[in-house]
């Protein structure tokens, strides 16, 4: 299967090329590398440079003419989203469709299509929520993730263009960057790697659904062969507080640092959790790593990357 993955050269995309190339499939990455990093690429991976929202991009997927695109390219700070709101929308809706037109000219058979679980339904109802939970996005990064999934929507109605939209809880892990709005988990042990102490925001009860990357991996493995249509959550159905995720790397690195206190950041929910079940049924797939040992796990490779 020939496959074209848009943020290949990043934290979750970058796994999911290696897996897709250990399957024997042929990849193609496309990547702007504004956060992407070159020293995540697979070498037996061809790779485009080029920004999605662009029409030379629209015409290279038509050169390419993969069977699947996976979709993780995105504006994924929620902060930038907010305070530009416009460029967030250039990323991550117009980008989207010149991708999705292309995918229509181009005979593409399927879309996985990297969604959010947090931020597209917003402050929950019900812990954890399924995929029927209603979307109340309170940001511009949720509204444009929730936007994909309707434009995919559409896609399918009007030119049968099949797709899934996997809506991913926190996910943590190797090649995580620490830099920018990072994963607190990314954050954190780069800071207690250096000897410093982390900053938690507010009281630290806030909790997050936390899944590891591994795990991402082989949901986008099962979508490859998945005929179900719409958007199933990726996570592990368990929320887990700041403070405990702190406490937890703490014991996997050795490190005596006891965190900072700041100011909540405004606006931050305070609970999120999703529900796992229709991931179970439609993809055969349900979370195989224990936070513990995926948290130690990722300290082994951030304590070796510091090492080099």
């Amino acid at each position: 299967m020939r496959i074209l993955i848009t943020g290949g050269a990043g934290f979750i995309g970058s796994h999911i090329v290696d897996a897709y190339i250990d399957r024997g499939h042929e990849v193609h990455i496309l990547d702007d590398f504004s956060t992407g990093q070159r020293h995540n690429l697979n070498p037996k991976a061809e790779v485009h440079e080029g920004d999605i929202a662009e029409p030379q991009t629209a015409r290279l997927v038509e050169r390419i003419k993969p069977d699947t695109l996976s979709h993780h390219a995105a504006q994924m700070d929620v902060r930038h989203s907010v305070a530009d709101p416009s460029f967030d929308a250039r990323v991550n809706i117009i980008g989207f469709i010149n991708l999705l037109e292309a995918c229509k000219n181009s005979g593409v058979k399927k879309v996985i299509f990297a969604s959010s679980g947090g931020a597209v339904y917003g402050e929950q109802d019900v812990f954890p929520a399924a995929e029927d939970h209603p979307t109340r996005p309170a940001s511009p990064y949720g509204v444009s993730k929730r936007a994909g999934e309707l434009y995919l929507s559409y896609y399918r109605q009007a030119f049968d263009l099949p797709y899934i939209a996997l809506r991913y809880a926190n996910v943590y892990g190797p090649r995580q960057s620490a830099k920018g709005e990072a994963g607190v988990v990314a954050i954190f042990l780069s800071l207690l790697l250096s000897g410093k102490p982390p900053v938690i925001n507010g009281d630290g009860r806030q909790t997050r659904d936390y899944v590891y990357v591994g795990d991402l991996v082989a949901a986008n493995l099962a979508a490859l062969d998945s005929t179900f249509i719409g958007p199933v959550n990726i996570g592990t159905g368990i929320e887990t507080d700041v403070i405990t995720i702190f406490h937890h790397l703490c014991d996997a690195v050795g490190s005596p640092i006891d965190a900072q206190h700041g100011r909540a950041k405004p606006g931050e929910q305070r609970r999120s959790c999703v529900d796992v079940a229709r991931a179970a049924q439609v993809l055969n797939w349900r979370p195989q790593m224990m936070l513990v040992d995926g948290l130690r796990r990722t300290a082994e490779f951030y304590r070796k990357a510091a090492c080099r």
